[in-house]
């Protein structure tokens, strides 16, 4: 089988047990970074040399097929640098891939920046919404786009564009809205900053060091009557959304119910 193994995003001391056994036992290790693996194995003590495999964003397509027909007759683990592969990481292609050849996929869960950086952030954490990493260019319209997303959402960001992208969010969401980064979680110089907008953009000008989670408060319902609700889902289906799909993202935005929603567009057909 395919053994995707969430390795530690800082501190050592996270490695589970799990993990330890697996990397202790593994034939073959298919990982992002293999001098990384290597150095990950001498820290834990482990002294089992198997089979290193580099699986990265620059291979994984072609790399795929071999690892599965490996993994018909041998357990694969599979690491990237931090935390769960396949999460914005590479592994999303080896398990399409494994899936489509009907060879089985597991993994041992473990630490995770996205989980870690929402539990500490203070936002909401019923519902909430990973957004992966940010986009160098066009984040405005890339924001503005996610300014009514009525969840909390958690961005990556490099910390040598955070300042740029948090000028960006301000101008796209409003320069009040709450926001929260995560920097060097469990690490030494772990630092949880909380503040507006406007204020972590000004924070971050000075400059800003380390792996970088952006958690970012959801948009509020905006508050309008029916009629206006209507005619914001007959604007979607006229940019070419499906009535079903626009009654929907405009009853999230707004708090109005879907079935008044419909039947008022529906009417007016």
């Amino acid at each position: 089988m395919i053994i995707l193994a969430a390795t530690p995003i800082g501190n050592l001391g996270d490695a589970s047990k799990r993990l330890i056994e697996a990397l202790g036992n593994a034939e073959v290790v298919a990982s992002e970074d293999t001098r990384v693996t290597i150095h990950l194995m001498r820290a834990l003590g482990i002294e089992n040399r198997p089979r290193l495999i580099p699986l990265h964003e620059h291979n994984e397509v072609v790399k795929a097929a071999e690892i599965v027909e490996l993994a018909r007759d041998a357990d694969v683990l599979v690491l990237t640098d931090a935390g769960m592969p396949a999460i914005s990481d590479p592994g999303f292609s080896l398990v399409t891939a494994a899936a489509a050849a009907g060879v089985t996929v597991t993994a041992l869960p473990g630490p995770s920046a996205v989980i870690t950086a929402l539990a500490v952030s203070g936002l909401p954490t019923d519902r909430f919404t990973f957004e992966g990493f940010l986009p160098r260019k066009g984040r405005v319209a890339y924001f503005r786009a996610l300014a009514r997303e009525p969840r909390t959402m958690v961005f990556f960001e490099s910390p040598n564009r955070l300042a740029d992208a948090l000028v960006d969010l301000a101008t796209a969401m409003g320069a009040d809205r709450r926001v929260v980064v995560c920097r060097e979680l469990t690490k030494l110089y772990e630092e949880v900053k909380r503040g507006t907008a406007a204020e972590l953009a000004e924070w971050a000008a000075a400059g800003v060091k380390g792996e970088i989670c952006v958690v970012v408060e959801g948009g509020a319902a905006q508050e309008v009557d029916l009629a206006t609700g209507i005619a914001q889902v007959q604007s979607l289906v006229a940019a070419g959304s499906r009535l079903k799909e626009a009654t929907a993202e405009v009853a999230e935005a707004t708090g109005l119910g879907k079935r008044d929603l419909y039947e008022g567009a529906l009417k007016l057909r």
